[in-house]
């Protein structure tokens, strides 16, 4: 069975958030998809939250509107098996029961999507390859921001997004579309 992995669907990745990704709207309507898509058929959704830790950034503080899943986020009871697992660091697995609960749930293979997809997307994936699950993730419904260095200049937020789901490709992940 596939499990749907929903990392960091929250505020402040949004426009008006402290961490904007351009293409936000973009892939929160194709999050959308994959969670209406995983409800119908029943499948596993894993509801990812991330939350700094105090000494960090005022960004993603609990209870705060940007710590907060996107509005129609979240787990639903009664839409089969939805569960959210908290995290303060960028692997969904580090510090979580979110392996045991794909084990207990039967879960072989995951489907991926999220924020930001060369941090916690890519760390959650990679974690997920190494726990032997089958992994795959949907370009569309993944976002990045744009990354500067002194020294090895700047690339753009897409291309930020596609180099890390290259170097998921070449590792062994699935790269799909609606």
């Amino acid at each position: 069975m596939q499990a749907l992995i929903v990392i960091d669907a929250q505020n402040e990745f949004s426009q008006n958030g402290k961490r904007p990704v351009p293409n936000h709207a973009e892939a929160i309507t194709a999050i959308s998809k994959r969670v209406e898509e995983a409800r119908k058929e029943n499948r596993p959704i894993a509801w990812v939250r991330h939350f700094n830790k105090p000494t960090e950034s005022l960004a993603f503080t609990p209870g705060t509107w940007g710590a907060e899943f996107v509005s129609g986020f979240g787990p639903i009871n009664g839409h089969g098996i939805e569960k959210e697992f908290q995290k303060n660091v960028y692997g969904a697995f580090t510090g979580t029961d979110i392996g045991k609960w794909l084990k207990i749930v039967d879960a072989e293979k995951v489907l991926i999507v999220g924020f930001y997809t060369h941090g916690c997307v890519s760390t959650t994936a990679r974690e997920a390859i190494m726990e032997g699950l089958d992994v795959s993730l949907d370009p569309e419904a993944t976002g990045a921001c744009e990354i500067t260095n002194e020294l090895l200049g700047k690339i753009s937020a897409d291309e930020v997004r596609r180099s890390a789901l290259l170097q998921l490709s070449s590792m062994g992940a699935s790269i799909t579309s609606l």
